[in-house]
Parts: C-alpha cells; structure tokens; sequence
C-alpha cells in the first residue's frame, strides 16, 4: 500500500506534462520551459501539438527581436518542450497539468488514464476555472494529490496563478505547487474551491451584468464598453472581454457559478445563451457581440449596430458660459476643465469665501500642470482669469449651461434646482452631476423639466476622460445634442445612458465590490488575495478593497443601497460587513481605517 502523500517527500517538480495545448496549454508551457522545466506538452489532435511547437517558435523568436530573449536561451527554451499525441507520454512527470476543454466527462476521463500511468507521488492539477476541483479528485485514484493550478491568459504575461485545494487534498500537493509558481516568477494565491475561485468569481459576474445591460438596451456596446475602460481604468471594456475569453466559455463559468449559489446575479444572461447557440461566441468565431475581420482575428469592423458617430439629427444650443455650483473637489475640477476649455466660467458657492478658496485650488492644480510642462504659464494664467468666483448664484442669470456638484442629497439638489429655475434664463440647459439620484427628480423641481439632464463627471475631473450623459424621458434632443457638443469641445468621452440607478459604471462597478465584501465576509479569501487577484488576473489598476477605501466606505454603502432599492435584486443586498464598518465610522482613507489602516498625515 503507497504511502500517503502528506508523508512522501515530493519531488521537485523538475518535469511537468501539460495535457491540452490550446492557447492557455501551450502558454502554460513556455512558462514552464523558461523557467528551466521539462516540458511534455500532450494533445489528441497531431495538428495542434504541432500548432503549439509553431507557436513556441514564433513567440519565442518574437522574444530574440525585442531583446528579452538571447538565442541561446531561445534554443535551451525550445529544446525542453516535447509533445505526444500519447498520455503515455506523461509516465514521468512529477506533477501533470491538464487544460483540456471544460467539461467533466473529458477532465475525468483524463485524470482515470493518469491514475494508470503516472508515479504514485505525480501531482495532477487542473487547470479549469469552472468546474469542481472536489468532483474532480474524488473521481481519482488518489485524490489528495489533485489541486487546482489556474494560470491567466496569455499565461506568459499574466502573473497570478490561482492555487486551488478542497478538502481532499494533501497540504504537501498545495506547498510544491505553491512553491512552483514562485520559481516561475508567477503570484499564487490561494483559494478555495468554488466556482471561478476568486478573480473569475468577480469577474464573471461582472461580465454577467454587462452583457444584461445591453442586452435591455439601457447603452450600447461601445458606451458600456468605453464607460468601463475610461470611468474604471480597465484594459478591456465587458464586452471586449467576453468576445476574447469567450461567449461559450462565459456562459459555462456561470452556469456552474449559479448552481452552487443560486444568485440571479450568476444566472447567464439570455443573449449569451442566444450568441453561443447561434455559434457566435467571439472572436474564436469572427462575431459575437462585435464583428471581427476574420475567426480568430482582434481587429474589430464595422457592422450593422456600428454607430455612425456623434452625428444629431437636432443641432444643439449654444454655449459660451457655464455656471458651476459647488465648493468641492469635485465642483472646481469641472470649473478648471470648462476653463481650460475656453468657456466663461462662473464658480457658484454658498459664499464667496468658498468660492474663492475653490478658485485657489483650481490656480494650484493649474500651476502644477506648468510645472508638469502640461501647460504654458500664459494658458493656465488664461484660464484661472475665465473663472469668476461669486456666493451667490444669481450670478447665474446670464450662463448658458449650469453645472450643479453639490452634496449627493436628493432634497439639497432638489432645492438647488429650484432656484436655478428662477435665475437662469430662458433656453439655458441645467445638468446635475449626480452619481446615483434620480435625474429626473432634480428636473421636476424646476418648470423647465425638459432642460434639464445629468453630466457625470468621474473625480478628478481635470484627469478623467469620461462623461455619463444621463437624459431623462423628459430631457429634450436638443439638451441632449447640446451636452454631446460641450463634451467633444471639453475633450471628454461621452457615453449616453438612461436615469436609472447607477448609470452605467456604478450600476456595474458597486455590485462586483459588494460580492468581493462577501467573500472576506464568508472567509474564502483574504484582503491581500482577492486584490491581488483583480490586479494581476484582472488587470485592475486597484483591487477591490483598496478601491473602497479610496472612494468612502460610507459613500460605497450609499450607492449600493440606492441599487438595491432601484432593482429589488436579494443579490445587490449590501453586505452586512460593509455596513458593519460604516456603523463603527470606519469609512476608508479619510478615518485612517476602512477595511485596512492607514498612517495618520
């Protein structure tokens, strides 16, 4: 009888089978091969294991061009790596790493031949996202060396890997692989196994989201996509992202994600059931929500839900001066860049003592763009002399366009609105810029409801590229025109969307940081992981929590219960930790604690 595995000394894992040489397989192994492993790349299909030697080839002469790469490492590289159509082939392997198609019956089918041929202290870890590392090793011969070892695609450029163990598994399995994604320069994290683990946990739901949203045809593709990539920082919009991960592939990740937890919030959206049934399931296809130039292809093309561009049918209103309301960061941000712009800007405050302290912060974000060479000294001196500063907003009388950022208050909106129907004048279009309160109750609080329309600046404003244009069912077209007008001239992206809760960023960004809350909450993943995890598996420029606490504990608890309340949905329930730590007045950065501690300045 073999000895348990917990009491084997484990070799080093000096050779390594991959089984599957698609594009992770195949990746997978130049990882492996770089980091001076021996490599058995094994595939059923001869073409392709010759498809995966071609393109270790390519990539690794790529690697010579660009000077990452000497010959003679390229050669050591490319010598390491054999394949077999055989599962033979992996008799000698010390650790096996399957990245066969998601299915059970296949993976199974697989790990049964390995019980067969491979030494009784071979590790065999999957590489699926998806399905059940537990189901997986029960089915085996010797289910405490299964594991899950999920890299990211491209596998030779994403760092984290994803460590998977159950409750089968042998702390001495998880230890070697552990310490094989370190010798490989990769972050493993460690998880435990449920559907998507953590990166595609929150990712997948996410996605899940965008694809509803479009398919409801609140924006379209391109506005949700531009509004993730410009409002959150993202590499690649929802969208973009499903074509290249996959609609078939999406939809299998979420099928299994909602049959352990039964959130609607995981239930696939029926557009990609409709995409991958029609076989247009990205851009392996040539088509799935965009077009592609041909299968396989990135280069999108034109089609028929193609935008002709920002081209109205109604001309838009004239504006030469904008009235900003507001003290705050916020409100002198939108004040510099309507200035920088060229426009008359009049900076409302509830004194003129604010608003000339707002003026002075304009100047000093001013001078700091001359000191960055952003600017000349003449054009920021040009454009801190268009800012007038007033504490009264009577001043208003004679603006084309006002801009209220004010407290996010419905009723300190509401009143402000009010007394801008009675100062300004006949024709001028008055814009909130409201993150998550009804645009269309600021509007009813004014005789002119069919001017008014939401600008959703994102903070700071100076910097941030993108603008959510909010019209409500009784905003005219030309409102609408004239703010998409203001917005090409103020060199801002403007995405149109509908009043409803969340607009498009929030309504997708806050439902993905309140299932991260969860996971902390129900102890599946530590801080530190799950932010490394969207980091480096995600490509987020910050992960979850450290985004929380930048923005306000208490500011995430508001917009998350404003979701709540517009969609009804048990699953945009805020979590009970997030309000817990709002109730303590941990509220992030600006208490010096939130989730983490923060040095007192």
């Amino acid at each position: 009888m073999a000895a348990p595995l917990s009491d084997t000394p484990l070799s080093p894992l000096r050779t390594v089978a991959v089984v599957g040489l698609g594009t992770m397989g195949t990746g997978i192994a130049e990882v492996l091969a770089g980091a001076g492993r021996d490599v058995i790349g094994i595939d059923v299909s001869e073409a392709q294991a010759a498809r995966c030697v071609a393109a270790l080839e390519a990539s690794t002469a790529r690697a010579v061009e660009r000077g990452r790469l000497t010959e003679e490492r390229r050669a050591d590289l490319l010598a390491r790596v054999t394949t077999s159509t055989d599962l033979t082939a992996a008799a000698d392997a010390d650790l096996v790493i399957e990245v066969a198609p998601e299915s059970y019956e296949i993976k199974q089918q697989i790990l049964r031949e390995l019980d067969g041929i491979v030494r009784p202290d071979t590790l065999l870890a999957t590489g699926t996202n998806a399905l059940s590392v537990t189901r997986l090793a029960a089915d085996s011969a010797r289910p405490e060396r299964v594991l899950g070892m999920h890299f990211f695609n491209p596998a030779p450029a994403m760092r984290l890997v994803e460590v998977v163990s159950c409750v089968l598994t042998a702390p001495a399995a998880v230890t070697a692989v552990t310490d094989l994604a370190l010798d490989l320069g990769k972050e493993p994290v460690a998880v435990g196994d449920r559907p998507g683990f953590v990166a595609d946990g929150l990712l997948f739901g996410y996605l899940n989201q965008a694809a509803a949203m479009y398919e409801a045809h609140y924006a379209s593709r391109e506005d949700i996509d531009a509004a993730m990539r410009l409002g959150c920082g993202l590499p690649m919009g929802p969208l973009a992202l499903l074509d290249l991960i996959g609609v078939d592939t999406a939809r299998t990740v979420l099928e299994a994600m909602y049959a352990e937890s039964r959130d609607r919030l995981h239930a696939p959206a029926p557009i990609l059931k409709q995409l991958s049934e029609a076989g247009l399931t990205g851009r392996k296809a040539g088509r799935g929500f965009y077009t592609y130039e041909a299968p396989g292809g990135k280069t999108v093309v034109r089609d028929a839900l193609t935008p002709l561009g920002d081209v109205f049918a109604t001309p838009g209103r004239t504006v030469r001066s904008v009235g900003v309301a507001g003290s705050g960061t916020m409100a002198s941000g939108i004040a510099e860049v309507f200035a920088k712009a060229g426009y008359e800007v009049v900076l409302a405050a509830r004194s003129a003592e604010k608003a000339q302290s707002a003026k002075a912060r304009i100047g000093k974000n001013l001078a700091r763009s001359v000191d960055k060479g952003r600017m000349t000294a003449e054009a920021a001196a040009q454009a801190l002399e268009r800012v007038r500063p007033t504490g009264t907003y009577d001043d208003f009388a004679d603006v084309d366009l006002a801009v209220e950022a004010v407290a996010e208050d419905l009723e300190v909106k509401r009143q402000l609105f009010a007394t801008l129907d009675k100062v300004c004048k006949p024709g001028a279009v008055l814009a909130t810029t409201t993150s998550s309160l009804p645009v269309v109750a600021c509007a009813r609080a004014t005789s002119r409801p069919q001017d008014v329309i939401g600008m959703h600046f994102f903070n700071p404003a100076p910097a941030m590229k993108l603008v959510e244009v909010v019209r409500t069912v009784l905003t005219a077209d030309d409102v609408h025109a004239t703010v998409r007008e203001v917005c090409g001239t103020i060199r801002k992206h403007a995405v149109d969307c509908g009043d409803r809760a969340g607009f498009i960023v929030n309504a997708l960004l806050f439902p993905y940081l309140n299932n991260a809350i969860k996971m902390v909450q129900e102890h599946y993943a530590s801080l530190d992981d799950i932010d490394a995890a969207m980091r480096l598996g995600g490509g987020y420029p910050m992960g979850p929590f450290e985004l929380l606490d930048v923005v306000g504990l208490d500011v995430s608890l508001a917009i998350e219960k404003v979701l709540h309340r517009e969609f009804r949905d048990p699953g945009l329930a805020p979590a009970p930790l997030l309000e817990h730590l709002v109730a303590a007045g941990c509220l992030g950065r600006k208490t010096g604690r939130g989730f983490r501690e923060y040095a007192k300045r």
